[in-house]
């Protein structure tokens, strides 16, 4: 399948006469309908369509109008907002105070980095911190229209049971704590559906993200990802000093591990985001320690428009987003998950036995297409995105 899509892509004809267009738009269509199926994982299923370009019914084009002067212009405003003053919270609670500095790691061009960050922080301080990030990141969420979300939480006897019954918990606007396990996991691993899904597991528990180093310098966010104790990384590095992305995050699993004071570390293993219908081959960066693992899984049901990030701009996502009057999260956080010997000796078995056990429990279908196959599919699909706007030049 990769090499025909490559097939496709390369050698690119030298001007527009020349290259093989569709002959209608219903070919076009027919076309794009065959990619969703090759590469179901990342597929829009929604109302608004593929790469969120509709078409739109006019009942839906009203609702967007309506929304467009009445919810985006509020939403924007209170989120900003919202922005700011947890930036403040975190510059004054962080004022006098020096950031813990982690082992010095080299990078690709010869240079020295060192891991900074505020969540090693003791005392009242980190409490306020942390107290105000959870309300105030579950504070967003509301204001995202994700007025209730629904939590089930599930013990070990109800994962041998073909019925479980469970605890389902309706979470206010302020959030419930989160129910104390009997060992540390060393890290909490979670499907990957959207950028949401990192303001819920803030609201939930705090933990500490891997991001690229450049987050750690951007305005307002780059203090409160020190303030979480994001794991900064270098994706592509060509020394061979350089730690890496394994490396550096196996080493915060395990400090997460032994030392209940370090901040835990959440991970999403498989290393980009789907529709939420599937999931994906696991990286073994969380398992490589041999840890327990504490899974979660997140869904997002909808109506109209599905928030999982694939195929769609940000600014056009993040508009939809905001348009909605409602939206829905259900989470099922699963018992932690403590490793056999063979499996802390085999972090691929490890990777895949816990994989298994959350497609299970949150009804997923497994798919082994990976991070390569989505650029394939998005480069594709700008392709033909391109095709159809010459039909409409046509037309014109």
């Amino acid at each position: 399948m990769e090499s025909e899509l490559k097939d496709m892509n390369s050698n690119p004809p030298s001007s527009k006469e020349e290259r093989p267009l569709l002959k209608s738009e219903s070919d076009l269509a027919a076309a794009i309908e065959e990619l969703d199926k090759k590469f179901a994982p990342y597929a829009r299923t929604d109302l608004y369509g593929t790469m969120g370009l509709g078409p739109f019914p006019m009942t839906e084009k009203i609702k967007l109008a309506v929304a467009m002067v009445t919810l985006v212009p509020l939403r924007f405003l209170l989120s900003m907002s919202l922005l700011l003053l947890y930036y403040l919270i975190c510059r004054l609670f962080t004022l006098f105070s020096a950031p813990y500095r982690g082992a010095e790691e080299e990078e690709e061009e010869g240079g020295v980095v060192v891991q900074e960050d505020y969540a090693h922080m003791r005392g009242w301080k980190r409490t306020v911190i942390v107290s105000c990030g959870r309300f105030l990141s579950r504070v967003l969420l509301f204001v995202f229209g994700f007025y209730w979300i629904h939590e089930t939480r599930l013990d070990r006897d109800s994962l041998m049971d073909p019925n479980p019954k469970t605890t389902s918990v309706e979470i206010s606007q302020k959030g419930d704590a989160a129910t104390e396990e009997p060992e540390r996991p060393g890290a909490i691993v979670s499907n990957h559906v959207s950028y949401l899904d990192i303001l819920y597991h803030m609201s939930a528990s705090f933990p500490s993200f891997v991001a690229k180093r450049s987050v750690g310098k951007l305005p307002l966010v780059g203090l409160i990802s020190k303030c979480l104790g994001c794991v900064y990384v270098q994706r592509e590095a060509k020394s061979p000093d350089f730690k890496g992305v394994s490396g550096t995050v196996n080493e915060r699993v395990r400090e997460a591990h032994r030392n209940i004071s370090a901040p835990t570390i959440m991970l999403f293993p498989e290393g980009t985001t789907t529709n939420g219908d599937y999931l994906l081959t696991f990286k073994t960066g969380a398992f490589l320690a041999g840890t327990p693992v504490l899974p979660v899984i997140l869904k997002y049901p909808y109506e109209r428009f599905s928030v999982a990030w694939d195929t769609i701009s940000g600014a056009r996502h993040i508009l939809f987003l905001l348009c909605q009057f409602v939206n829905h999260l259900e989470v099922i956080r699963l018992p932690v998950y403590y490793p056999s010997q063979e499996e802390k000796d085999d972090p691929k078995l490890y990777a895949s036995n816990v994989r298994r056990l959350m497609a299970t429990e949150g009804n997923l279908i497994l798919s082994d297409l990976g991070l390569g196959d989505k650029r394939i599919y998005h480069a594709t699909l700008n392709g033909n995105l391109s095709q159809t706007r010459d039909f409409h030049q046509k037309e014109e």
